[in-house]
């Protein structure tokens, strides 16, 4: 088995891609220690000192990294991620699924849904793919008051560029095809 690894835009997170399906659906950020159990790979992942987040995407896997080194590391991962999908474990504890409920609910007027929907579908075909190759992924949160707030996850969460790719990125595109956008804040 053959794992590519890719640089991100954040310092701290490295790409894997086993060469296979990772998550069949959706996608699931456990972003420290404590949510290691929903994932035998995510539970083995941790217990290698310095990892300090774990996001599967459709077929890579994101680690983010705290003050260890990447040489020091990267070895372990790779280990740790072969022996997992040549034993043919499961990716995901019996009764956990891909994005989890638990994730606080769209807030936006009812008189903003059809704007909302070409913000959504704006996000969906020309900023997730973009945020997916570099290990992450974005998700649409709310709209008020001309605002649009997003949700990143994997790498791009804590990454030094992602308020740059907000900004001029994602606000520029939103508000070129979406007037009622005036500017875009994560949460």
């Amino acid at each position: 088995m053959f794992i590519e690894t890719e640089l991100t835009p954040n310092p701290a997170t490295l790409k894997f891609l086993p060469g296979r399906q990772v998550m069949p659906d959706g996608t699931l950020d456990i972003p420290d220690a404590s949510g290691a159990a929903q994932s035998p790979l995510a539970a083995a992942l941790f217990e290698i000192p310095g990892v300090a987040g774990v996001y599967f995407g459709a077929d890579f896997i994101t680690v983010t990294k705290g003050a260890n080194d990447w040489p020091e590391l990267k070895p372990a991962i790779l280990g740790v991620i072969m022996e997992h999908f040549t034993s043919g474990a499961p990716l995901l504890a019996e009764g956990v699924s891909a994005d989890p409920d638990d994730e606080p609910d769209e807030f936006f007027a009812a008189e903003d849904a059809e704007t909302v929907e070409t913000i959504k579908e704006l996000i969906e075909t020309r900023v997730r793919p973009s945020v997916a190759g570099d290990g992450g992924d974005i998700k649409f949160r709310g709209f008020r008051d001309g605002t649009v707030y997003l949700a990143m996850k994997g790498s791009c969460s804590g990454c030094p560029s992602s308020t740059a790719t907000l900004r001029h990125g994602i606000e520029n595109l939103l508000r070129h095809f979406v007037p009622a956008v005036q500017t875009v804040q994560s949460i």
